[in-house]
């Protein structure tokens, strides 16, 4: 999976990185794999021969000769990561990645010796990156507009080639998870995640509630966030964007803002507007339970269009269910809706009007009206919940498994794990307690024959998965 880094304008720097320890000691044994001319000697190997100074002159000279305008950032970073439970390649098979990738994105094409110059970096099993200089060799500028989709259709080559875990098409549906950068700002003051995190998550649960635009715009502002509206020449609000309250940029005199299709595909103002639903009145949450379980039916043999638009509204059916969920079971719900992301942004074009879809938003808004109604129905009412939404989550992994949606049948059935756990610690009678009136010496014998009854097992609910690593963030690949 290859991903693009930021790109700079110090060949030297990204080397010294790229050869050095790491920010936690993580880089094992660094060395080139590749390079743009062969036999090109390795600077931590053959230090005598080559060092990080040395590579980093060969690499800018052909921007250093452009008689023309310099490109401001003329660095070109790129890692191209597998799935770690791979098998590990060899130097040789990321020599030939590299070799692929690096024609794929207009870097150097095959043949062509007159390409810019390149090297690739290893410095652990599961990737290498890439790093070029934005000027060919013979003085013209590379054309490398689209390098990152055509770089995703060669690995796709090499998966089958290779039997390599196959990985999710260039979608737009993957998580944009934060880049170093934020995340080494958050861990600097103390945070336990980047603000592009926070910020997720409370746009989503605002969009998952809100019933219209001036419904969901205060809704994040309620949420504590700065918020910034964007209007046409007309006036009409076209846009918005969001900053978490002290986060600040250029020495603190301004907010980093993020707009929502920045945040994540799905986070776009137009794409909000489709969540809205105000004709839907909520319902007793009994209901919103046979709901839940036929919408499940529904969608277990809806079309493409149609359960694109189906597992739209689970999604958020699962932040609302999460964001209202008994203290016992939150945090599994969490990390099940956390789970469920990607899989409710399916690829290419979607209905938004589906019994299934309608039966996911009166479900959601019976639970954001009223979330007490659960509390008060005890175990029982949740379990009755949680039952429904895994056969929901199940339905959407078989329906995305079907269309061939790899990444998003496997986000679906993590978050159905989670939902089967949560399930199981709802139906666990909880300990009992001595009572304080009893001295704790005291033993008590029950009399023959009448020992405590044996608890009825709970129909109804899914086996728990066995033991296995849980869903963690989403990583780039």
């Amino acid at each position: 999976m290859p991903k693009k880094a930021e790109s700079g304008e110090c060949t030297a720097d990204l080397l010294a990185y790229l050869f050095g320890p790491g920010n936690h000691e993580e880089h094992t044994d660094p060395h080139l794999v590749a390079a743009w001319t062969p036999g090109l000697p390795c600077p931590a190997r053959n230090p005598g021969r080559m060092t990080l100074a040395d590579l980093a002159l060969l690499l800018d000279a052909p921007v250093d000769a452009l008689r023309g305008p310099k490109p401001a950032e003329h660095v070109w970073h790129v890692s191209v990561r597998n799935e770690p439970d791979d098998r590990v390649l060899s130097d040789a098979e990321w020599a030939t990645v590299a070799a692929e990738m690096v024609a794929a994105a207009g870097i150097a094409p095959h043949g062509d010796a007159q390409a810019c110059r390149w090297v690739a970096v290893r410095h652990a099993d599961d990737h290498i990156h890439l790093v070029a200089t934005l000027a060919r060799q013979d003085g013209r500028h590379p054309r490398i507009r689209g390098d990152i989709p055509r770089m995703h259709t060669a690995a796709r080559a090499f998966e089958t080639a290779w039997d390599l875990r196959p990985m999710s098409l260039l979608d737009r549906t993957a998580r944009r998870a934060p880049v170093t950068g934020e995340r080494e700002k958050a861990a600097r003051r103390g945070l336990p995640e980047a603000a592009r995190e926070s910020l997720q998550r409370t746009v989503r649960e605002a969009a998952a509630r809100a019933t219209g635009t001036t419904d969901f715009l205060t809704r994040l502002r309620d949420a504590g966030l700065r918020v910034r509206e964007h209007h046409d020449e007309n006036g009409a609000l076209d846009g918005y964007a969001v900053a978490l309250p002290g986060d600040r940029a250029d020495r603190g005199t301004r907010p980093v803002w993020f707009s929502g299709r920045t945040l994540a595909y799905d986070l776009s103002l137009p794409r909000i507007r489709e969540r809205f639903h105000p004709s839907i009145a909520p319902t007793d949450l009994a209901l919103a339970h046979t709901r839940i379980r036929e919408a499940a039916t529904l969608l277990a043999r809806a079309g493409r269009t149609e359960g694109a638009g189906d597992v739209a509204a689970l999604g958020d059916l699962l932040v609302v269910a999460a964001a209202t969920a008994p203290t016992p079971v939150r945090d599994q719900i969490r990390a099940a809706a956390a789970a469920f992301e990607q899989a409710s942004r399916a690829p290419g074009t979607r209905t938004l009007h589906g019994t299934a879809r309608a039966h996911f938003k009166a479900s959601a808004r019976a639970l954001e009206r009223a979330p007490q109604t659960a509390r008060g129905g005890g175990a029982p009412a949740v379990l009755a919940l949680l039952i429904a939404l895994v056969e929901a989550v199940e339905a959407a992994t078989a329906w995305h498994r079907a269309q061939e949606h790899d990444a998003q049948t496997r986000a679906a059935a993590q978050a159905a794990a989670l939902l089967r756990e949560a399930a199981t610690l709802t139906s666990t009678p909880p300990p009992t307690r001595p009572s304080r009136a009893m001295p704790r010496t005291v033993r008590v014998t029950p009399a023959a024959g009448r020992g405590p009854a044996t608890a009825p097992p709970v129909t109804g609910v899914p086996p728990r998965p066995n033991p296995g690593p849980g869903p963690g963030p989403g990583r780039s690949r």
